[in-house]
């Protein structure tokens, strides 16, 4: 046994100590802060040290690893107990770390690959949550079989993804996200049966798979992709996940349409195409806010059918700046949407004739998806293609007016693609990338399209 798996076995230990919770109540704290008592002040040697000690632990004598986790441990218990976050959710957000720690650094003994070794923290991770609450139900009240293991696995993808994009070894963020978001769902307790649930960790899981295995995705673009679907099908159902689809899947496949091409005119996705986590959440972080605004509606005093919109919409925008993004961008006729002068390719809210009608097409199919998957009616399908247009022009009057430059006052001026912007700008300090133009233009069109509901009756408030 390698000296990763070991350390990761103790610190899985340690992490077993939560399984004390519902016995120790408001003192759940207690064991961990003994803990990180003694890896902070006591420990400087020997097995013990030898076991959880990382490189920079014996530079410094100091157990700072062990330490930093069990404080963060500590911490989570202080504030489940201030706030009354159920027990199950406490013990499941310290073993998905724990756990999916030591199945990762069993994975990568045996195969190395980073892709590996997310996927084994991912199983680990849920294995150990799942187990977690399971044992906890024996003293205290918890979910359903199934929903603890939708609830571990969700805990799972996010802790994976928030190591992948910051730092692998961040124990507080990690499980204070984790923890955070089984909260949230403990709060929605959503109703569905453990075959939905396991035909939805299926499918999203093999839908990340082939993301990543055409390139299509980077591994945290993979991660928040397969998260984002799991919520969307346990929380609203399959035709939310259908649109969700569509995206990607159009998406990606207008990324890679003549890449090389793209690539000659320097207006190509980094990384072959492969889409980001960041990518991700700009075009998806409203429909996200939508579907957990659906769950959350029988608490709220907004209808459901408003949320229906607000997600279809913000995919309709996606759909429809991408498109116009990808298509548009192969040809040598842009003009800048502001002044109608003509720009070089890839000039932040440069358009073009042909992008206008792909995106105009994507707005459209993402509207027929909504009338079959979402029971939408053709007023509405009309209504939400019309939201998928305004966002794609609110995206390239962004793109032109702030993309790629910086502004002291709301002067216009020319920059930029809302279709292939790639840089940044800011104005009055809010920084314009990408990014941010792709989320604020999803956002509009989320928000003319519950507008329209609700003004010819479709959506009730």
């Amino acid at each position: 046994m390698t000296h990763p798996v070991r350390r990761a076995g103790g610190f899985a230990l340690v992490g077993a100590l939560s399984l004390a919770a519902p016995f120790l109540g408001r003192a759940a704290a207690a064991p961990f802060v003994v803990v990180a008592g003694l890896a902070a002040f006591v420990i400087d040697d020997g097995r013990v040290f030898e076991l959880f000690a990382r490189s920079g632990d014996r530079e410094e004598r100091t157990l700072y690893g062990l330490a930093g986790f069990s404080l963060a441990a500590a911490g989570l218990a202080l504030f489940a107990s201030l706030f009354t976050m159920p027990t199950f959710v406490f013990v499941a957000s310290v073993l998905v770390l724990s756990g999916g720690n030591l199945v990762e650094a069993v994975v990568r003994v045996w195969r190395g690959t980073p892709i590996a070794g997310v996927v084994g923290f991912v199983v680990g991770g849920t294995l150990a949550g799942t187990a977690g609450q399971l044992v906890v139900g024996l003293v205290a009240p918890t979910p359903s079989p199934a929903l603890a293991i939708f609830y571990a696995a969700s805990g799972a993808l996010l802790g994976a993804l928030v190591r992948s994009v910051l730092f692998e070894r961040d124990d507080p963020l990690v499980l204070f996200s984790a923890g955070l978001l089984l909260w949230l769902l403990a709060e929605l307790s959503p109703s569905v049966p453990a075959t939905g649930i396991g035909v939805a960790l299926a499918v999203t899981a093999g839908f990340g798979y082939l993301a990543y295995a055409l390139d299509t995705a980077s591994i945290p673009g993979m991660l928040t992709g397969v998260l984002s679907g799991l919520l969307m099908i346990v929380l609203g159902g399959f035709g939310w996940f259908a649109l969700l689809i569509a995206f990607f899947a159009g998406g990606g496949l207008a990324t890679k349409f003549r890449y090389d091409r793209k690539r000659q005119r320097g207006i190509a996705e980094d990384d072959g195409g492969a889409r980001g986590s960041g990518n991700v959440l700009a075009n998806a972080a409203v429909a996200l806010g939508a579907v957990l605004g659906y769950a959350a509606a029988p608490l709220l005093p907004v209808g459901g059918e408003l949320f229906r919109f607000v997600f279809a919409g913000s995919i309709a925008a996606a759909m429809a700046d991408t498109l116009s993004s990808e298509i548009g961008g192969l040809y040598d006729t842009p003009r800048l949407i502001t002044t109608l002068e003509p720009v070089p390719p890839g000039t932040d809210g440069g358009v073009t004739w042909q992008g206008v009608v792909a995106g105009l097409g994507g707005a459209v199919v993402v509207a027929g998806l909504a009338a079959l998957a979402l029971d939408v009616t053709p007023a509405g399908a009309a209504i939400i293609a019309a939201a998928g247009v305004a966002g794609m022009v609110v995206d390239s009057l962004l793109g032109a007016l702030f993309e790629d430059r910086r502004f002291d006052s709301l002067l216009p001026g020319r920059g930029g693609t809302t279709s292939v912007g790639r840089n940044s700008g800011s104005l009055g300090g809010l920084e314009f990338d990408n990014r941010t133009v792709n989320f604020l233009a999803t956002l509009a069109a989320a928000l003319v399209c519950a507008a329209l509901a609700v003004g010819v009756g479709l959506a009730p408030l």
